[in-house]
């Protein structure tokens, strides 16, 4: 609910409103009680404003990104990603990322690193094998 102070300053309020009774019951207006989120709402805007910002930078960076979720799925696949391999991020979302995208023989190794990531173990400079839209073998790092 927004509210104008004295000054003319805006402030949201979260409200809550009940009935108010007399002693025989009937109704004889409305008890509020209100709490200024102002901040809260200022504080979310600015982490939506940083989220949407990083994202941006993910999906315009001139470096491949990818991401997988705790299962391995696919969940980021930046432009650039996309032009490497031929495949959208539509076409790759959801989907397993080294059964899908990696070839048999290095499978097992590409899926320790992931699985290493996954528990907080960083890996660096890694080169993954992946295929491309149109069966060519690509190594992204």
């Amino acid at each position: 609910l927004p509210l104008f102070t004295k000054d003319g300053d805006r402030v949201e309020v979260l409200l809550n409103a009940t009935t108010r009774v007399d002693a025989a019951g009937t109704i004889v207006g409305v008890v509020g009680v209100g709490q200024d989120i102002t901040a809260i709402n200022q504080s979310q805007a600015e982490l939506t404003r940083v989220a949407n910002d990083l994202q941006l930078l993910i999906e315009t960076a001139n470096a491949p990104i990818f991401g997988i979720n705790a299962e391995g799925r696919v969940n980021e696949w930046n432009r650039k990603m996309a032009a490497i391999t031929g495949f959208s991020k539509d076409e790759v979302f959801g989907k397993d990322l080294v059964d899908e995208y990696i070839s048999d023989e290095f499978r097992e190794s590409v899926r320790q690193v992931l699985d290493d990531a996954l528990h907080g173990q960083q890996t660096d400079n890694y080169q993954v094998p992946l295929f491309t839209k149109h069966g060519d073998r690509v190594e992204v790092l």
